[in-house]
Parts: structure tokens; C-alpha cells; sequence
């Protein structure tokens, strides 16, 4: 079973809660528990696992074309293929470019040459490491090549690792709305959207929920920082039905070991309490 974690803004604590449903969840599965990292522009699930160790490296290319300016005509019969205003020609001035940042290999443009003009060639997308940790059975994480903006290919083939063998995978999806959230969820089973009780928190939080209702993925909420900000979240939850799967109450010690990334190792036992009432509403959605 595939379980996303997403959130519609950053800061929410959906990394947080990510790594605490691996530990959790691998209790109570005896270990057959794996977590992806999604999050390709910023993977951060690792610097809570500072014992991990890393098994396998894979770097990830896009296959591209490359144009050769003795066989272009500069006819832009590619320029017109292209969905993407990847590629720039100007017969006047006999230049020819492909922009690599807005190409997505989609292979129109090899179809729309017919003078052999463009060569493929591999272009860096990013890495995938596999990581073994000290419980569950896991985490793998992508990480997208500097200046690259194809998220969404790299999250797709970060997926792929996906273990079938495991009963629970978690994507600890980017935060946001936009296409490398909607990549990510695509295939869960369940979401689990994290929110905060704060009017910002609530605003993204309602267009996080439009998009999940618009892909009709089931979902439920966890609210992170309990006891902040007012009670608006709540009030939304019940309004719309949406299930709330429990509430993580605020601690300035969880904070502190937080951001020393001691999660595991000193959680209060009013967080912990909180997790174990998330993890067994949990358990009824994957059984």
C-alpha cells in the first residue's frame, strides 16, 4: 500500500511527520515499512537518520536532442512539434538551440525531422540513493541535478523504487499544488494531508483539498502545532467531512529535538501518545 504525505504549504511539519509514521509504522509492521523522498528539489528526510547508510547510487538521465547545424534546414518543422517552446531557430541567422530546462523528452521532435538533423543525447536529471537505517526497511531518495527544473520526471522514476515486497510505502511529497505534488499522489492508495492551525495553514490547506477531491484520492488530516492559531481548521474539517487522523499537540521541546534532529531519540510523551492514536487510526485504512 502506498500512502503519500503532502501538504499545501511549507512549514507545516510534513517532513516531520514523515519520518515519525516510518518509525512508527515500522513497529507495528515488523519493519516492512519503506519511505520515499519525493521532495527532489530539497530531500531532508535523511538528516534524521544520521546512522544510514547508503547502499546504491544511480544517477538519472533525459534523453534529449542535440541539433546538428550541417543538416538543419531550419525549416522549424520541430519548433512547431515542440509543446514546449523547447527549441528556438532562426533561419536568418542560421541558429538553431534546444533549451534543456523546458525539454521534456517527449521525442516529438525526432518524429518531426526528416533530414536526420537531431542526435540523441543524454541530459543529468538528478540521483537516486538507496539508504538501509536502523529499523523499517529503508528510504530512498531522489535528488534533482543543480539548475534543473524537471521535477516531475525525476519524482517519476524516484518512484519506481518503490519495493512491492514492503506492506506500507510512505512519499514524503513536496509541499504545494503543483504538478510534483500531483506526480506524487498519483498513485497512493491514501493521502495524508498535514496542515497547521493558522490562517495560512487553512488557506493553502482548502486548495490542497480541491485538488485531492478534483484526482479523487481519499485522504484524511493530521494537524500539526496543536493549541496554536485557532480553531478555523477544525471548524472546515467538520463542515466538509473530511476525517481528521489525530493532532499532534505544539511542544517547544519536540522543536528543540527537532531541529537537532533527535525525533526517535527523545520524542515527549504527549507527541509520542499523539502518534500512537494516528498509527492506530491508520491500521483500519491499511488492513
Amino acid at each position: 500500500m502506498q500512502i503519500a504525505i503532502a501538504s499545501g504549504k511549507g512549514g507545516t511539519g510534513k517532513t516531520t511527520v514523515s519520518v515519525n509514521l516510518y518509525y512508527f509504522l515500522s513497529q507495528k509492521y515488523n519493519n516492512r515499512v519503506q519511505l520515499i523522498d519525493c521532495d527532489v528539489e530539497e530531500p531532508n528526510d535523511l538528516l534524521f537518520f544520521p546512522q544510514a547508510k547508503k547502499e546504491v547510487e544511480k544517477k538519472v538521465y533525459t534523453t534529449v536532442p542535440e541539433i546538428d547545424k550541417n543538416k538543419c534546414t531550419f525549416c522549424k518543422k520541430c519548433v512547431d512539434w515542440c509543446e514546449f517552446n523547447a527549441i528556438s531557430i532562426v533561419k536568418k541567422l542560421q541558429f538553431a538551440e534546444v533549451n534543456y530546462e523546458l525539454c521534456h523528452s517527449c521525442g516529438a521532435c525526432f518524429e518531426a525531422c526528416s533530414f536526420d538533423a537531431l542526435t540523441p543525447i543524454q541530459n543529468p536529471l538528478g540521483s537516486i540513493s538507496d539508504y538501509q537505517t536502523n529499523f523499517g526497511a529503508g528510504v530512498v531518495e531522489g535528488r534533482l541535478e543543480i539548475g534543473s527544473a524537471m521535477q516531475t520526471a525525476l519524482i517519476k522514476n524516484v518512484k519506481k523504487q518503490a519495493d512491492s515486497k514492503q506492506h506500507i510505502t510512505l512519499l514524503d511529497a513536496p509541499p504545494g499544488t503543483s504538478c510534483p505534488v500531483v506526480e506524487t499522489v498519483a498513485t497512493a492508495n491514501y493521502v495524508i494531508l498535514v496542515t497547521e492551525p493558522t490562517p495560512f495553514g487553512l488557506h493553502d490547506f482548502k486548495i490542497t483539498v480541491e485538488l485531492l477531491k478534483e484526482i479523487q484520492k481519499p485522504f484524511g488530516v493530521i494537524v500539526n502545532k496543536a493549541g496554536l492559531g485557532n480553531d478555523a481548521i477544525y471548524q472546515f474539517l467538520e463542515a466538509n467531512n473530511i476525517p481528521l487522523l489525530g493532532k499532534i499537540p505544539f511542544s517547544k521541546a519536540y522543536a528543540e529535538n527537532y531541529s537537532r534532529g533527535e525525533l526517535f531519540e527523545k520524542i515527549p510523551a504527549v507527541v509520542e501518545n499523539a502518534y500512537h492514536s494516528i498509527i492506530s487510526k491508520l491500521a483500519s485504512i491499511i488492513n
